[in-house]
């Protein structure tokens, strides 16, 4: 196998990486020579030289952002299934529009020297991405094939279905009650709006990363042989490209429009799903959804940063909560799912240690989650709303737990499943008005 620049694309990469290199050099003039001119985003009235030439990197910027997107447009529809191209090329370009955001906010916060240093890391990571994909497709792209035609609605669907929407809008319900549990007031709709965008794509992305590593298990079991890579309605590079785009966008939004708590935060969230539940711990051991449980807990911690900008022991509490309640909701869903679980040769414990236990502990869990709820108003940080809302909600809950217990089959644990997602939701909701009381 040698390089070559026959194809289309190889050149376009090319031709990229050559602008690249002719923009950071008059990135480097000008942070030299011009580094306050034309302070204003994007656009000001030219006055000076320097401002000129300020004007004329950000419209060399402009025209390299073209040519990225040209690249991204072409990779999607030439490369639509190489697992290399398809996703360098979409980090690339991500990492491209990540290093002009933190370009632009260089010339709008100039006091702030954090973002000086991102700006650098963030040139490398996209000069080390830029190079890779020009080599990479020198040795493996290819002209266009013939894929069959796409169904644009079904195509939106699908990467809807990716993001695991359901989990996001729970996640995000949690991520906000942090917010308002640590501001104790209901914050600016800048600040939230950020904040559940950046959350929703880091749980997106994060999801849709999953949904990757997880596609041949996904096809073996009912639950899941739909989804949109199990299906082969997308293929494999598809769905890590969109995943890692989103995962990647997540983050800069979070350190550029919230603080970078919230966003290193937010990243370890990614993080523990992606590598320590989906690929370590999943199909290795049954304790995979206990100790996993972890990643779902963060955003609420999230959003406490985001309100605070840092983190108290309340916000250690909701993350725990939701520590203890995710062993309990998945093993009503495995006692309902078991024998799909023992197909996909995944260690759940109605399948390792069968049902009775898997009953049984579903109860113990549910039992010490209740317990955990009642932390809070213990400790005096919620008054009586939450407290009401934690022992109704609970007490229910309870129930469930003990007719699951008391009784084999599917019905109760399908009841136990669906009410305990409602329960965490509701759950939040009631701090969230207890805070603002």
């Amino acid at each position: 196998m040698k390089f070559s620049l026959r194809t289309s694309f190889a050149r376009l990469s090319l031709l990229t990486l050559l602008a690249a290199v002719l923009v950071a050099a008059g990135g480097a003039w000008v942070a030299r020579f011009a580094p306050g001119a034309c302070a204003s985003w994007a656009l000001c009235l030219p006055l000076t030289g320097a401002d000129w030439a300020q004007l004329w990197h950000r419209a060399s910027v402009a025209g390299l952002a073209a040519l990225m997107l040209a690249l991204l447009f072409h990779a999607w529809r030439t490369q639509r299934d190489h697992r290399l191209l398809l996703p360098l090329t979409t980090l690339t370009v991500t990492l491209f529009f990540a290093q002009s955001f933190t370009g632009a906010l260089l010339a709008t916060r100039a006091a702030e020297t954090v973002w000086s240093g991102f700006h650098a890391l963030t040139a490398l990571a996209l000069w080390v991405a830029i190079i890779g994909l020009t080599l990479a497709s020198g040795f493996y792209a290819r002209d266009a094939v013939a894929f069959p035609p796409l169904n644009i609605r079904q195509r939106l669907l699908d990467f809807l279905t990716l993001t695991k929407p359901i989990i996001v809008l729970l996640l995000l319900v949690t991520t906000l009650a942090g917010m308002i549990a640590g501001a104790r007031a209901f914050l600016s709709a800048a600040l939230i709006f950020w904040t559940l965008l950046g959350g929703a794509l880091a749980a997106g992305g994060s999801g849709a990363i999953n949904q990757y590593i997880d596609r041949d298990l996904d096809k073996n079991m009912q639950r899941t042989a739909k989804r949109p890579l199990a299906a082969g309605r997308m293929t494999p590079a598809e769905g890590l490209s969109f995943g890692l785009a989103l995962s990647v966008l997540s983050f800069y939004i979070l350190a550029g429009y919230v603080n970078f708590l919230a966003a290193f935060l937010s990243l370890a969230g990614i993080f523990y799903y992606v590598v320590l539940y989906s690929i370590l711990l999943k199909k290795a051991t049954v304790q995979n959804i206990v100790i996993g449980g972890g990643a779902g807990a963060i955003p609420p911690m999230v959003g406490w940063a985001a309100a605070t900008g840092g983190l108290d022991l309340p916000a250690f509490i909701l993350f725990l909560i939701i520590f203890m309640w995710t062993p309990p909701h998945f093993w009503a869903l495995a006692i309902v799912r078991r024998k799909d679980y023992e197909k996909a040769g995944i260690p759940m414990l109605p399948v390792t240690r069968g049902e009775k236990e898997a009953r049984k502990q579903v109860l113990i869990y549910t039992v010490e989650l209740i317990l955990v709820t009642l932390i809070l108003p213990v400790l005096q940080y919620t008054g009586w709303v939450y407290l009401a809302a934690a022992l109704t909600l609970g007490g229910i809950l309870l129930w469930y737990a003990w007719l699951v217990f008391r009784t084999e089959g599917n019905k109760n644990a399908w009841m136990m499943y669906r009410y305990s997602s409602m329960y965490l939701a509701f759950l939040f909701l009631a701090l969230m008005v207890d805070s603002l009381l």
